[in-house]
């Protein structure tokens, strides 16, 4: 039987198996949490299968949220964790390394674009 010591290791391992790197970011976007209205959010880190940003309010694992960043269609995600304003999701599909590409390459870490 495990105990919650151990549970808590598995948690934060799993947490650092990602299906991709990630990449710092600081890219100015909007978060509409379902059944929520859209705010403006600030994304930390960027991968091809997920993203960390600001959250204003609590998030829940396994909850639905879209992510719209400037000049893209909303992308739709999965809340994995959220701590202290910040919420980590996973996209429900990677996102096309070719759009990734253009992503990072639009934007320096400031947020700014090039």
């Amino acid at each position: 039987m495990n105990t919650k010591a151990e549970q808590n290791l598995y948690e934060i391992a799993a947490q650092e198996d990602r299906c991709a790197p990630r990449v710092r970011v600081s890219i100015p976007a909007s978060l509409r949490p379902s059944g929520g209205r859209s705010y403006q959010t600030t994304v930390h880190d960027l991968s091809l299968g997920g993203f960390s940003a600001t959250a204003h309010s609590r998030m829940y694992a396994g909850n639905i949220c879209w992510l719209t960043l400037p000049g893209l269609e909303a992308l739709q995600g999965e809340v994995i964790w959220w701590e202290g304003g910040l919420v980590g999701c996973a996209f429900a599909s990677l996102l096309s390394p070719i759009v990734y590409d253009n992503i990072l390459a639009r934007f320096r870490s400031d947020g700014t674009l090039r």
